[in-house]
């Protein structure tokens, strides 16, 4: 399939995707409600209220969290006028709107992007990366991030991001419980199935694994395909391919890596050669130069 058949599939599977991490919530919630006591027909809306009120909080606020997990702070075009120019011009080629700008006052050349949508996006950029990157290296850099725009890898990222996390701290909390407290069983459970019991204590004890698995293997399939739609933007393979070649360079990282929000960067702060694929949320950098290599040869 050519790239565009690609981001026609992509979009259509983001539904999917984010009512398989909706879905992922629930099981959570439900295990936990089954393993503390509870019985019947009437935990089941309870799950799903938990579960849907998870993912729409991660829909309309990931943003804002995002933000304020990276130390991103908003900036006006008056304080980096060529910087909006850059910008300016791939919302012009890709026929997106104006996204938010940030920065990070980071050492480490990196950048990302976040939102819902097109209408409430968000490109925010190293203090590092504004340094060492000249006009063309940048202006790729941007068109691969407003391509996670257009693709609406952000709203996924986002969402995975939150929820992981969300499932996370739920799975520590009811670890803790556990350990600590047991369960409380009355005279309703004291039959509960011992099945059931060891099934959603494996649930438990295994979903942070299968989240934070899900959210990598969302992030990698979208982030090849994002350097070939920035490629489709400015019709200039080498700058990106340079500016991935700066990044593959630096051995700094950025400050605020945390795992939840590692995979929204165009270059992971946690990624390793000893990480297995199966958890790291980007490609390897060198395979992705190599395909913007090919692309330069094309023509």
């Amino acid at each position: 399939m050519n790239f565009r058949t690609m981001q026609a599939a992509n979009r259509r599977k983001t539904i999917g995707l984010l009512m398989g991490m909706g879905a992922l919530m629930w099981v959570v919630v439900y295990a936990a409600l089954t393993y503390f006591g509870g019985t019947g027909a009437g935990i089941v809306p309870i799950a799903v209220g938990i579960s849907l009120i998870s993912v729409w909080g991660a829909y309309y606020g990931s943003d804002k969290l995002v933000l304020t997990m990276t130390g991103a702070k908003l900036i006006q075009e008056s304080d980096n006028p060529k910087l909006f120019d850059l910008i300016q011009e791939i919302t012009i080629a890709s026929g997106l709107p104006m996204p938010k700008v940030a920065v990070v006052i980071d050492d480490a050349p990196n950048a990302f992007a976040t939102g819902r949508n097109p209408e409430h996006a968000l490109i925010a950029f190293t203090t590092g990366i504004l340094d060492v990157m000249d006009r063309d290296q940048l202006q790729g850099v941007i068109a691969h991030e407003l391509a996670h725009v257009a693709n609406r890898d952000t709203l996924v990222s986002a969402v995975a991001a939150t929820t992981a996390g969300a499932i996370a701290i739920v799975s520590d909390i009811l670890a803790r419980m556990m350990f600590f407290g047991g369960r409380r069983d009355n005279n309703n459970n004291n039959n509960a199935n011992p099945i059931a019991l060891l099934f959603s204590l494996v649930i438990l004890i295994l979903a942070p694994l299968a989240a934070v698995m899900l959210k990598s293997a969302i992030s990698r399939k979208r982030e090849s395909l994002a350097d070939a739609t920035a490629v489709s933007f400015t019709r200039n393979p080498a700058g990106l391919r340079s500016a991935l070649e700066v990044l593959a360079a630096d051995s700094t990282v950025v400050q605020q890596r945390s795992t939840a929000v590692a995979h929204i960067w165009i270059e992971s702060p946690l990624d390793a050669k000893s990480v297995s694929k199966m958890f790291s949320t980007h490609p390897p950098i060198q395979e992705r130069i190599a395909v913007l290599k090919s692309m330069e040869s094309l023509g």
